[in-house]
C-alpha cells in the first residue's frame, strides 16, 4: 500500500491524502481547496498529484470547504466513484460547495475583466468548476453513519468516529487485507476539542498501525473557555458601550458562527448582553444555521440540556439574519453601536471586506479575529499587527481596536491533539504530520517524542510513501 500527499502537506490547507492499495485500489482522503495567496491558489487547486479518472472513491473528513472544495473539480476532470461522508457533512456540503461555485464565477468573471482591460486573450480561461459540477459532485455521495464498519471492497471497509471538529466531522480509519494480512490505516481529519459547545466531544479512534495527523496548532495552547467568554463579553463592553462603536466579528460560515451566536444567546439569556442590535450578515452562515438545526443528533448534552429551556439556541431578540445584499449594505450606515458577524473568517472574500472597510480606520471600533488566517490574506494581516492593509484597492490605516481570540478554533491545541492520538502509542508505527506549518509540524514532532512516539515524518507536497 502507498500513501501520497497531495495536499496540506506544509500548508494548513487543500487536505488531500491519496491511498493505492496493492491490487491498484485508489481512494483520495479529503478533496479540499487551497486558500492563501491567491496566485498560487491558482495553480494548486487546478492540478492534482494523480489523475482523477483513476480514482476509485473520495472519503471526506468533513465539510469545511479545505477539505471538500476541489471535489466539483475532481468530477469536472473526469471523477465517477463514490463520495463517502457522515449524513451531516453531506447536507453541509450542498450548501458550502454552492457558494464555492459562485465565488468561482465571480472570481473567473473579475479575471476575464482585467484581461480585457490589459488586452490579454480571455479563451483559456475558465471558472474552477461550475454549480452545474457541484451536483454532479452532490450525486456521487454515499452517506455512512457514525460508528459502524462500512466494507467498500472486499479488501478494504471503513469507518467513521466523531472528531468533535464540526458538525459531521468523522476521523477516517480503513480496515485493509492485503496478502493474508490485516492492518489499520487512520487519518484524524482536524481533532477537534473537548468541552466545546453545540457538538459532542472527539472520541479516539480505533488503534491504528499508521496515521495521518493533523498539526494545526502544534506547540500552541488555546484560552480556556471561562475566560473565553468573558474576554468576548469585555470586548463588547468595552466596544459597544464604553466606545459606542461597532464590533466587526470576521467568521467562517460553518462551525465558527454558530458557536459565537450560541455564546451571545446564552449572554442574552442570562442579561449580560447590552442591548444592542446582532447581525449575522452572510447567506451562507444564515444557510448553515438551518442544517445545524436539522442534525441535533450532532448535539452535545450542554447543547441538549439549553434546548429544554430554550427552544432556539441560534436566536435571541435583537439578533437579525441578513442574506439581501441592500439589507447588508444598509448596515454600514447605521451609527450606533453593532455586532456584525459576517463571513469569510480570514477577511479574504465576502461581505465582512466591506464591514472592515467601513470600520477600520475609525477607533470607536473593533476588529475582532476568532480563527486561523492564512498567510497572504487580510485576516493574516490584521492578526500580526500591519498598521495599513489594502481593500478594494484602497490603502487603509488600521485605527480600529484589532483583537484575537484563538480559543474560538475548533481545532484542537498541542495538548488536546497529545490526548487524542495517547491511545496509538502501542500500536502505532508511523505518524506522518499534515495540516500544519512547517513550524507548528516540528514543535508537534518534538512534542510527540517525548511522549513515546518514535517514528513521526511530516511529509512535503508530492511525497509518496510505502506501507508494509
Amino acid at each position: 500500500m502507498k500513501v501520497k500527499f497531495c495536499g496540506a502537506a506544509g500548508e494548513v490547507t487543500g487536505s488531500s491524502h491519496l491511498v493505492t492499495l496493492s491490487n491498484g485500489y485508489k481512494a483520495l482522503l479529503d478533496c479540499g481547496l487551497y486558500q492563501g495567496d491567491p496566485e498560487k491558489a491558482y495553480d494548486m487547486n487546478r492540478q492534482f498529484e494523480f489523475d482523477p479518472r483513476e480514482l476509485d472513491c473520495v472519503i471526506l473528513s468533513h465539510a469545511h470547504i479545505d477539505h471538500i472544495g476541489r471535489l466539483p473539480k475532481l468530477v469536472k476532470k473526469g471523477f465517477r466513484g463514490n463520495v463517502y461522508a457522515t449524513p451531516a457533512t453531506r447536507s453541509l456540503a450542498l450548501i458550502m460547495l454552492l457558494d464555492s461555485a459562485k465565488i468561482q464565477q465571480y472570481d473567473y468573471e473579475y479575471d476575464v475583466k482585467i484581461a480585457q482591460r490589459k488586452g490579454l486573450p480571455t479563451k483559456h480561461m475558465e471558472p474552477l468548476y461550475t454549480v452545474d459540477d457541484v451536483y454532479k459532485a452532490l450525486s456521487l455521495f454515499v452517506t455512512v453513519g457514525y460508528n459502524r464498519w462500512l466494507k467498500i471492497k472486499s479488501n478494504l471497509s471503513l469507518y467513521f468516529r466523531e472528531a468533535g471538529h464540526i458538525l459531521g466531522s468523522a476521523s477516517i480509519c480503513l480496515k485493509i487485507k492485503e496478502e493474508g494480512k490485516e492492518f489499520k490505516l487512520g487519518f484524524t481529519g482536524d481533532i477537534g476539542r473537548p468541552s466545546r459547545p453545540i457538538i459532542k466531544n472527539p472520541e479516539p479512534m480505533h488503534k491504528v498501525d499508521y496515521l495521518i495527523c493533523e498539526s494545526t496548532y502544534g506547540g500552541r495552547k488555546h484560552e480556556s473557555r471561562p475566560s473565553e467568554y468573558k474576554h468576548l463579553l469585555d470586548i463588547i463592553t468595552k466596544t459597544c458601550v464604553e466606545k459606542k462603536g461597532k464590533l466587526i466579528i470576521p467568521a467562517f460560515s460553518l462551525g465558527r458562527t454558530q458557536e459565537i451566536v450560541f455564546m451571545l444567546d446564552k449572554m442574552s439569556s442570562s442579561g449580560e448582553l447590552p442591548k444592542i442590535p446582532v447581525y449575522v450578515d452572510s447567506p451562507l452562515s444564515v444557510n448553515a444555521t438551518r442544517v445545524f438545526r436539522l442534525h441535533p443528533e450532532c448535539y452535545d448534552d450542554e447543547l441538549v440540556d439549553y434546548i429544554e429551556f430554550n427552544p432556539d439556541p441560534f436566536g435571541f431578540n435583537g439578533l437579525h439574519y441578513i442574506t439581501d445584499v441592500n439589507d447588508s449594505k444598509a448596515i454600514n450606515s447605521i451609527k450606533t453601536p453593532a455586532i456584525i458577524i459576517s463571513s469569510s473568517g480570514m477577511v479574504n472574500a465576502g461581505r465582512v471586506r466591506h464591514h472592515v472597510a467601513n470600520n477600520i480606520e475609525n477607533p470607536n471600533s473593533t476588529i475582532l479575529i476568532v480563527g486561523y488566517c492564512a498567510p497572504g490574506t487580510t485576516g493574516h494581516a490584521l492578526a500580526i499587527g500591519k498598521e495599513e492593509i489594502f481593500l478594494f484597492g484602497d490603502k487603509k490605516k488600521v485605527r480600529a481596536d484589532i483583537e484575537v481570540m484563538d480559543s474560538f478554533s475548533a481545532h484542537a491545541d498541542e495538548d488536546e491533539m497529545i490526548d487524542f492520538v495517547s491511545n496509538q502509542k502501542k500500536s502505532v508505527k508511523k505518524i506522518f504530520l499534515v495540516h500544519g506549518s512547517d513550524t507548528a509540524r516540528a514543535a508537534f514532532t518534538d512534542r510527540l517524542s517525548k511522549e513515546g512516539f518514535s517514528q513521526v515524518f511530516s511529509p512535503m507536497l508530492g511525497d509518496e510513501v510505502e506501507l508494509d
